[in-house]
């Protein structure tokens, strides 16, 4: 194998460049190799090793600023991955990569050990992806917070150690907020066996706020579907936001839609959802079937990808995560003019459900069209249910009127 830099480069452009990427980016890679070339020139290397590649990759720092540079470390870091995949395997590794890793790890053998048993326990109860990354996250999140204090054996952990964990996030994360990390706390916890861990958590008497949801006017509704529907934005993420709009769909769900789950006879999708793991079926109205079926028939790139919503650069793969969605809807929003709301879909599974409530459609249904595995959850809608909520209130007494 030739491991000069020009042939690995020349491998590298040809591998983007049959991919689909951008010339713009293929340039970008291009300056990059000529950073590197030179970088090898100086240091008097002939050949390319992950070595030197680590060596070129620390170099974060602009010769003309002299200060760090973000980008200057991301064009390094990933023109190195993909010399180094190709020394490693031959091949250049294109597949895309996740941010941030899932957080900061434990180092210590116990804390690694009981880490690894966590991941494999929810593993084996067949927990969604995303939820053993956010159960993971809080538990490594705090395994590394009981490492920074001296102790490597949750057997010399006790419960003051989970409340100074949860007041080391109070700086970051919103009260309201906290809840949630509790939330996904607990069962890492409970996994422990940890009675004395589980009552301290408890302790914290971090309590579930219960706000009114937002939902959008009517003014701003009609603004979105026009918006969809006029051309203004691509067909993808037209197809995204009405999806979003008429079915109350998840970020996850969405992410992960195959071709095969859409029946176009019947204007239908079926999906087991990403969080409940249970199936679910819902039904398209007019004008989405006609903008998925355009974004499908025109627009999709070419891929042996099978899902529905893919990149619209190289490498076109399935979006990355829900800031992706959410990017989508957002963008959408600012096309229609929408300020007063931010684009998300959890304002749109709120909209959905609002839809459903004004047109008197029962709360078991709008628990099944959700996926909500209790109906207990849906409940929360009956918050936005303005025309019952006024037959609720009763009359002021004579007496007691001014």
């Amino acid at each position: 194998m030739d491991r000069t830099i020009t042939r690995i480069g020349a491998v590298v452009v040809a591998e983007l460049r049959s991919a689909g990427y951008m010339e713009s980016t293929i340039g970008q890679y291009g300056k990059t190799i000529k950073a590197l070339t030179e970088y090898a020139k100086r240091l008097g290397a002939g050949v390319y090793t992950p070595a030197l590649g680590a060596g070129f990759a620390s170099m974060t720092t602009s010769p003309r600023t002299g200060r760090f540079s973000a980008q200057r470390r991301f064009d390094y870091r990933r023109l190195v991955a993909l010399f180094d995949s190709y020394v490693r395997t031959g091949r250049v590794d294109l597949s895309m990569r996740t941010r941030g890793g899932g957080g900061p790890r434990p180092t210590s053998d116990r804390f690694v050990a009981l880490d690894a048993s966590w991941e494999a326990d929810m593993l084996e109860r067949g927990l969604a992806a995303a939820t053993r990354e956010a159960y993971g996250r809080v538990a490594r999140g705090y395994l590394c917070f009981v490492e920074s204090r001296g102790t490597v054996d949750l057997d010399d952990a006790d419960g003051g150690t989970v409340l100074a964990f949860l007041a080391s996030l109070s700086p970051r994360w919103a009260r309201t907020s906290l809840f949630w990390v509790v939330s996904n706390f607990r069962p890492f916890l409970v996994f422990t066996g940890r009675v004395d861990l589980v009552d301290a958590v408890n302790l914290a008497g971090v309590k579930r706020s219960h706000p009114i949801v937002s939902v959008l006017g009517d003014d701003d509704h009609r603004r979105i579907i026009a918006t969809c529907t006029s051309g203004a934005v691509c067909a993808r993420d037209a197809a995204i936001t009405l999806l979003a709009l008429s079915t109350g769909l998840r970020a996850c769900d969405i992410i992960e839609l195959r071709l095969g789950d859409v029946d176009w006879r019947g204007q239908t999708i079926s999906l087991v959802q990403q969080k409940t793991g249970n199936p679910l079926t819902v039904p398209l109205i007019e004008v989405l079937t006609s903008t998925l079926a355009d974004y499908v028939l025109h627009e999709r790139p070419e891929t042996d990808d099978d899902h529905v919503f893919l990149r619209r650069v190289a490498p076109h793969v399935r979006l990355r995560d829900h800031a992706a969605i959410h990017g989508v809807t957002a963008t959408v929003f600012t096309a229609a003019g929408v300020t007063d709301a931010k684009g998300g879909t959890r304002l749109l599974r709120h909209n959905a459900a609002s839809r459903m409530l004004r047109a008197a459609t029962p709360l078991p249904t709008i628990a099944a069209v959700l996926g909500h595995a209790s109906e207990e959850s849906t409940k929360q809608y009956m918050s936005i249910d303005d025309d019952r909520l006024l037959r609720c209130v009763l009359p002021v007494p004579q007496s007691a009127r001014p």
